[in-house]
């Protein structure tokens, strides 16, 4: 879809929107009375009446109503959200009931110089059951059609979503309010319409015009709906037929990350291909490219897809995907390909539109586990909220350190915690650095926090780590509603291995010799041992240090590495 299209059908919409709801205000005055109707309605009038807003207001309405068609020929299923199918239908509904109403003011209006004011319109609406059913039920169809695309047009933006309540009051205020004062209006106008002056001097305007024009006004309303119907007749019909010869050109394989694999006519987006299967795909703005959410990362024949049209790639740019990430309701295969989506269907919004969703990407960091020692016996010592208190302290000076180091608490787990270095830069021997640095703040605080509460539990707490760097799949993960920037793969698990294997060799940091030899050489070479790791046939080889031997270490290799620079723990 051209993005001058897309555009447009928004900026049509918004002046259709506008129009919509300063009428429905008009409408809701009724509850006051006819005067206060008018004098709305004197005041909008001429603005509505100029040749501009007037040009702006007719071009609108019909602009949007072709690109809607439009829109609906390019769908190659009809399958979609039922949100999405609601304001299809809505939206295909308002020609037919509006068609009447508008003839019988605008049209009226045009041709023969004749003013419907709202006395006319609540005796029409008393005196004729059909428009006394057709007219508030178009209130009701066009007002669904405008609020669904509002929403799902404003839901992209945070202030939105942070003051949805407020619109929802008024989502439903307005209509009600509106059908109040046409009830109340017609109610009043119910009680002249067998009073014979009354009426005729009400229709005076109407009666006064020509009888040609009075009978072309009364002839128009069936071709305007033929034309209407038959436009959207004629939509279906070029839906078919390009069916018809898609079948003829054959399928493509889609093979999805869930190990389904869908056929898809070629020329149909991804997005629409998975609704087609029923399939779930996350896409917060319907396939408009409003939004990100749809994307996928595209394995097999990514190379024999089309390249992104401006849109696509602008949307694209925006977040700093790589070339194999595409969005689902733009790229439409040709041959077979290999998707894996990039963002949980189901997630809330918030997440959906979040940049990393649930993707990795591969890094070098260095991974940082700690867990407390003896936190079992610890609690069974202690009342339960003094235990609290001192994991709550403990995790504080945890968290400190790696503010001061620059490391990234990347996980919980009860009484311990997994955290990575290197995140923000791609330099492996200052992350490496770091996360000793942040070793040994963690012991220094650590003995600031024994000393405190020596005196009141009369124990002290213990703890070992286990450090490793390598490559690592890092991103966002876990619960589509709190996904957390962390870390798997291998080198993660040999991190946390080695943190088991603390408290097995009796000490209090165990460093993989592929983390220290990013390190610049220092006077107080560690001693290097092979250890075995759980799940691994070949040992590893590590340095083991306790405290104070680390504080030796670093002092040593503070004369040949620069000082660490205090970072800001990256957002989550």
């Amino acid at each position: 879809m051209y993005q001058w299209e897309r555009r447009l059908r928004l900026y049509t919409g918004l002046v259709l929107a506008f129009y919509v709801i300063q009428h429905l205000l008009n409408h809701s005055l009724g509850i006051v009375g006819f005067e206060a109707m008018e004098a709305w309605r004197r005041f909008f009038s001429p603005v509505w009446d100029h040749p501009v807003p007037k040009l702006l207001l007719h071009g609108s309405l019909w602009t949007h109503f072709v690109l809607a068609l439009m829109r609906l020929y390019r769908r190659r299923t009809l399958r979609m959200p039922a949100w999405e199918m609601s304001q299809l239908v809505f939206g295909l509904s308002i020609a037919p009931l509006v068609t009447a109403h508008v003839i019988g003011t605008r049209v009226a209006a045009e041709l023969g110089g004749f003013d419907p004011d709202y006395l006319y319109l609540a005796t029409v609406i008393a005196g004729s059951p059909r428009t006394a059913v057709q007219l508030p039920l178009l209130l009701i169809v066009v007002w669904v059609h405008l609020v669904i695309g509002l929403h799902f047009w404003l839901r992209l933006f945070a202030w939105y979503r942070r003051t949805l309540p407020v619109w929802m009051v008024l989502a439903v205020a307005i209509p009600v309010l509106a059908e109040a004062g046409i009830l109340r209006a017609a109610l009043t106008a119910s009680e002249w319409l067998g009073d014979r002056d009354v009426m005729a001097d009400v229709f005076s305007s109407y009666a006064s015009m020509p009888a040609a024009t009075r009978e072309l006004l009364s002839s128009l309303e069936v071709p305007v709906l033929s034309i209407m119907l038959g436009a959207g007749a004629l939509v279906l019909g070029a839906r078919q037929v390009r069916a018809a010869t898609n079948r003829r050109r054959g399928d493509v394989r889609i093979s999805h990350a869930n190990g389904r694999t869908v056929l898809a006519r070629r020329g149909q987006t991804l997005l629409e291909a998975l609704r087609a299967a029923h399939i779930p795909h996350t896409s917060v703005c319907g396939g408009r490219a409003r939004c990100t959410t749809c994307r996928v990362r595209v394995g097999a024949g990514r190379e024999y897809l089309p390249v992104p049209a401006a849109l696509e790639a602008a949307a694209l740019k925006r977040i700093k995907a790589d070339e194999t990430v595409r969005l689902a309701c733009q790229a439409r295969p040709m041959v077979d390909v290999a998707i894996t989506p990039l963002v949980q269907p189901g997630g809330s919004t918030a997440q959906s539109l979040s940049i990393g969703g649930v993707q990795g990407t591969e890094r070098e960091v260095v991974c940082m586990f700690v867990d407390m020692r003896d936190s079992t016996r610890i609690s069974e010592r202690i009342l339960p909220y003094d235990a609290v208190f001192i994991l709550n302290q403990f995790f504080r000076e945890l968290s400190g350190s790696l503010q001061d180091t620059g490391g990234h608490y990347a996980q919980f787990s009860g009484d311990g915690l997994m955290a990575l270095y290197g995140l923000r830069g791609r330099n492996l021997p200052a992350a490496a650095t770091a996360a000793l640095r942040g070793a040994a703040e963690m012991f220094r605080r650590l003995a600031h926090l024994n000393a405190r509460l020596a005196g009141e539990f009369g124990f002290e707490l213990r703890m070992g780590i286990g450090i490793h760097a390598g490559t690592a799949i890092v991103g966002r993960m876990g619960p589509p509603d709190s996904p957390l920037l962390t870390a798997i793969g291998d080198n993660i698990n040999i991190a946390a291995r080695l943190e088991t294997a603390s408290k097995q060799h009796g000490c209090d940091l165990i460093v993989s010799r592929e983390t220290l030899r990013h390190l610049e050489p220092s006077e107080a070479a560690p001693v290097y041992r092979t250890i075995d790791i759980r799940g691994r046939e070949n040992g590893i080889e590590v340095a083991v240090f306790d405290a104070a031997e680390l504080f030796e270490f670093l002092g040593g290799l503070a004369a040949g590495t620069p000082s660490v620079p205090v970072a800001a723990t990256p957002a989550a």
